[in-house]
C-alpha cells in the first residue's frame, strides 16, 4: 500500500529504498515501483564486477534492467552430522563423506545405511526440495501461459515416497518444531541441506538448543557439524534491496547499496563476523584461501571455500513470476500424500485447485502425472 501511495506522498513519507526476498523477487523487479540501479541509482558494472551473475539474474527484469542488488549470495551445500558419520561411514572428513553423497544414487545408497544404524537421512518431506526446484531445465510456465510440472519436481516426489516408506526421514515439516529437534542434541538426523544463512544461524541455533542448560559453545553439539557439496548444486533465498522509484534520496540510496555489495572490505567483514557468505567474489575467494580461517561450529572446517564452489555453479535462468506459489503449494499438497492422507491423484488435483486460486490466468492442461 505504502508504495502504491509514493507518487502522492510527502517528502519525508516517501519510500526510498525497501528489501524483497528472492523467492517474489520478479514481483518487484517487473513493477514500476522499483528503478534501474544503473540508470537512476548511479551504480556501475564496474561496481558490482565481484558480484555473482545469479544474483544479477533475479533482480533483471523483462526489459534487461536491473531492479536490485543484494549483500548476500546464497548458495547451499549439505550439513551433516561428524558423530554420525564417523559411526555410519567410519570417517567425517568431508571429502569422504562428499564422495560417498556425490550424486542422487549414492545419496540414497547412504540413507539405506543410516536406517540400518537407527539414523535418518533427512528430518523430513521438503528437506531436499530445493535441490531438485532449482535444477529444473525449463520455467514453470511457457509462452502459452501454460504450466508444466518438470521431470525434476517428479523426482523429489518419487524420492521422498521412497525416503518416507522406508523410514528414511523422520516425516517432519520444514520449519516445524519437530523439525528444529533433529537438529539438536537429542536428533537422529544424519543430515540438513542448508545455505548460508541457515548454517550460521538456524542450524547453529537449533544445535544449541538445551531444556537443561544455556546456549552456549560447549553445549549441545556445537562443532559436531561439516558441510559437503552434495548430490546437486542448488541456492536458497537471500534479501536484495531496490530503490523505490520516488525517492528523493537518491544519493543516500547508493551509498548504503554501493558500501553494502560492492565494497570488498566491509564484504569481508560480514563474513568474518558473521559466518555468513557475501556477494564479492573477490572476498569470498580471498578467505576461502585463507589456511587459517574455520568455523568452530563446523569443526574447524573453512566452510567459504566450499561456498565459493558452490556458488559458481548456480544458474537462475529459469526462474518466474510464479515461482513462489508453485513451489509452496507443490510441497503443501504432497506432503498429505506422503503423510497417508490422501493418494497421489487427489494430491494434484489439491494442487491444482489452488494454483487456480493463486494463478487464475495460467492453463493447467498439461499438468497431469506422471505415467
Amino acid at each position: 500500500m505504502a508504495l502504491k501511495g509514493q507518487k502522492d506522498a510527502s517528502a519525508d513519507e516517501k519510500i526510498d529504498m525497501f528489501l524483497f526476498e528472492a523467492d517474489y523477487a520478479l514481483k518487484y523487479v517487473n513493477s514500476g515501483y522499483t528503478v534501474d540501479v544503473k540508470e537512476k541509482v548511479g551504480l556501475t558494472d564496474a561496481d558490482m564486477a565481484n558480484q555473482y551473475k545469479y544474483t544479477h539474474d533475479i533482480a533483471t527484469d523483462s526489459d534487461g534492467a536491473l531492479k536490485g542488488v543484494t549483500w548476500q549470495a546464497t548458495p547451499g551445500l549439505f550439513a551433516y552430522r561428524r558423530s554420525i558419520a564417523k559411526d555410519v561411514l567410519g570417517t567425517d572428513d568431508p571429502v569422504q563423506v562428499q564422495a560417498a553423497l556425490a550424486d542422487w544414487t549414492k545419496f540414497e545408497a547412504v540413507a539405506a545405511q543410516m536406517k540400518a544404524k537407527n539414523y535418518y537421512m533427512l528430518a523430513g518431506y521438503d528437506d531436499a526440495y530445493r535441490t531438485f526446484s532449482n535444477n529444473i531445465s525449463a520455467p514453470y510456465v511457457n509462452d502459452k501461459k501454460e504450466l508444466v510440472i518438470p521431470d525434476a519436481l517428479w523426482d523429489w516426489v518419487d524420492q521422498t515416497e521412497e525416503f518416507t516408506n522406508n523410514g528414511y526421514n523422520n516425516k517432519t515439516t520444514l520449519w516445524s518444531p519437530e523439525w528444529a529437534t533433529e537438529q539438536g542434541p537429542a536428533g537422529k538426523t544424519f543430515g540438513f541441506f542448508y545455505s548460508t544463512w541457515g548454517i550460521n544461524f538456524t542450524l547453529m541455533g537449533n544445535s544449541l538448543a538445551d531444556a537443561n542448560g544455556p546456549q552456549e559453545v560447549g553445549n549441545g553439539i556445537y562443532g559436531d557439524w561439516a558441510v559437503c557439496e552434495g548430490p546437486a548444486s542448488y541456492y536458497w533465498g537471500g534479501t536484495w534491496m531496490a530503490a523505490a522509484d520516488g525517492t528523493d534520496n537518491v544519493s543516500l540510496v547508493k551509498d548504503i547499496m554501493y558500501d553494502l555489495t560492492c565494497d570488498a572490505a566491509i564484504a569481508k567483514q560480514i563474513t568474518l563476523d558473521t559466518l555468513d557468505y557475501t556477494n564479492c567474489k573477490s572476498a569470498m575467494n580471498e578467505i576461502a584461501a585463507d589456511e587459517t580461517y574455520g568455523s568452530t561450529f563446523l569443526g574447524g572446517q573453512n566452510h567459504i571455500a566450499l561456498f565459493a564452489s558452490a556458488a559458481e555453479k548456480i544458474d537462475m535462468s529459469n526462474c518466474s513470476p510464479y515461482d513462489q506459489g508453485i513451489n509452496e503449494n507443490f510441497q503443501n499438497a504432497f506432503k498429505d500424500y506422503f503423510a497417508g492422507t490422501v493418494t497421489k491423484e487427489k494430491a494434484l488435483e489439491n494442487f491444482k485447485t489452488k494454483i487456480r486460486e493463486v494463478y487464475p490466468a495460467l492453463n493447467l492442461d498439461n499438468v497431469k502425472l506422471p505415467e
